[in-house]
């Protein structure tokens, strides 16, 4: 794919308000391999190939297992995601293909079972974040294979 516009780049200040959405995650309670399997699961649906190879790889630098990147897919045939990783990830697919469901008052409490009023905003906060940098890598062009993760995050 050709890069069309380097948005980062180019525009800045059009990025800023996703740019402190991900600080106020990362500020957040929310577990770092859940932010990390949330965005990689939303950023399959997608299609995004930066974002995958993006978040795959920063999903490795906080400890994650080449099985459970391989198998997030299937995520609920595989045996090694625990219920509050279900959870996120079913509230993942549930708001990134928003218009196909209802989000029930019937799943958001079972969501709710894991996730107290802030993790459940962060984890929201999360989705809404990377279905947007999802769009504008996909609509834009940015190139997969040249992200480097940050050493410290």
């Amino acid at each position: 794919m050709k890069k069309r516009i380097d948005y980062g780049k180019q525009f800045p200040k059009s990025i800023k308000g996703l740019l402190e959405v991900e600080k106020y995650v990362h500020q957040s309670s929310l577990d770092p391999k859940i932010f990390e399997l949330v965005k990689m699961r939303a950023s399959q649906i997608n299609g995004c190939a930066f974002c995958l190879d993006m978040h795959s790889k920063d999903a490795r630098a906080a400890g994650e297992t080449e099985q459970r990147l391989y198998l997030l897919n299937a995520w609920r045939e595989a045996p090694f995601y625990s219920e509050k990783e279900r959870a996120a990830l079913e509230w993942t697919e549930i708001l990134t293909l928003v218009h196909q469901h209802h989000v029930s008052d019937e799943l958001y409490q079972k969501i709710k079972e894991h996730f107290d009023d802030e993790e459940m905003m962060a984890l929201t906060m999360t989705i809404i974040a990377i279905n947007g940098w999802n769009r504008l890598s996909i609509g834009f062009g940015t190139e997969a294979g040249t992200y480097e993760p940050q050493k410290n995050k």
